[in-house]
């Protein structure tokens, strides 16, 4: 029988990663709601995220992401090389979490989000001047729109387009 302390232990452990996977949730309404929420790799988060958004895996088919984790020393014409340990464990989530649906089954030109079908369609109410604009800068800076892009929020309906 379990102590006291040990069965506590265990019910905080359960609490907690139940609430960390709820925070790393992706949260976004859609087709690929369900399809974008991953448990959080903190490495990716990290890594990733220090340069731009950590895109949601389930934005690219597993080749996708096969392809850019394989060529991270050419990444967008930046280096992102990371230790071998790093890179295996990053490139394994990216795998185990990419998308599979209808949406994203094939891979956009060039393995970039920005220039897949369905960000296309998404956007294209999106005047051409407010990818321009100094606070939006490029398709690929989500946040600049999306507030709670970090989260994986993507949700229309939380748009703000910065003038």
């Amino acid at each position: 029988m379990p102590t006291k302390s040990s069965s506590s232990r265990t019910a905080g452990s359960a609490a907690l990663a139940v609430a960390l996977l709820a925070a790393s949730g992706l949260a976004t309404a859609g087709e690929h709601g369900r399809a974008l929420r991953a448990p959080a790799l903190p490495a990716y988060t990290q890594e990733c995220g220090s340069c731009h958004v950590a895109y949601p895996p389930g934005l690219l088919p597993a080749a996708s992401w096969q392809r850019l984790m394989g060529n991270l020393s050419h990444h967008f014409g930046t280096d992102a090389s990371l230790d071998a340990p790093a890179q295996q464990s990053i490139a394994t989530w990216l795998q185990a979490n990419a998308g599979s649906y209808r949406r994203v089954r094939e891979a956009p030109p060039a393995d970039r989000i920005t220039r897949s079908a369905w960000f296309t369609r998404e956007h294209d109410e999106v005047p051409a001047a407010a990818w321009k604009a100094a606070a939006v800068k490029s398709p690929s800076n989500c946040s600049a729109c999306h507030a709670q892009a970090e989260q994986g929020d993507f949700n229309e309906h939380n748009v703000r387009i910065p003038r």
